[in-house]
């Protein structure tokens, strides 16, 4: 019998919690019992193992995400744009330390197609048409983009820039002026 007030849904927003509170590679299905209480055979009802947990934390974070940028994005353009895309991702991974961590766990083909990754892809595409790039320099920029979002946020998050002046905010400022300066003046190839 399942326990009452258990559901798949109840289940991965717990998991999402417990990946903030102690790192995303930490959830289990096991942890999660340990969380309502209960056996880890009355989970299994609702998910698979820890790998569909993880999984279905990632699907979560990746919509919470880009239901985030989206609306940090309406009625913007240019650099405006970039720098709303920008402080979303970063305000997720510092309010969101294992969900921002699961948007980075790998997906097999079926779950990445039915995930939001394709809005965030198609979202980072609509800021570059303010920049007019073509492809394939429209590709090279949604990585370039992406690598200083995730790498910025992912050193910060560490630590990495709290021991020396001048502050995260102001390096994050002056390198998001620098992308959309680059951004304004693609070099050709």
């Amino acid at each position: 019998m399942v326990r009452a007030g258990l559901s798949t849904e109840r289940l991965v927003r717990a998991g999402a919690e417990l990946a903030d509170e102690v790192g995303f590679e930490q959830v289990t299905v096991s942890a999660l019992a340990r969380r309502f209480d209960v056996k880890v055979a009355s989970l299994y009802s609702h998910l698979k193992n820890s790998q569909d947990l993880k999984t279905r934390i990632a699907l979560l974070a990746l919509e919470e995400l880009a239901d985030r940028a989206a609306e940090a994005l309406a009625g913007r353009a240019g650099k405006d744009a970039l720098t709303a895309f920008a402080d979303v991702y970063r305000d997720y991974a510092r309010e969101h330390p294992g969900r921002y961590a699961a948007t980075r766990h790998p997906l097999d083909p079926e779950a990445a197609a039915a995930s939001a990754g394709g809005r965030h892809a198609q979202m980072t595409r609509a800021i570059l048409r303010g920049y007019d790039l073509a492809e394939p320099d429209q590709t090279h920029a949604v990585r370039l983009l992406g690598g200083f979002f995730h790498g910025y946020v992912s050193l910060e998050t560490a630590g990495a820039f709290s021991h020396s002046a001048p502050d995260a905010q102001e390096s994050w400022t002056r390198n998001l002026d620098a992308l959309d300066s680059l951004l304004r003046a693609w070099p050709s190839p």
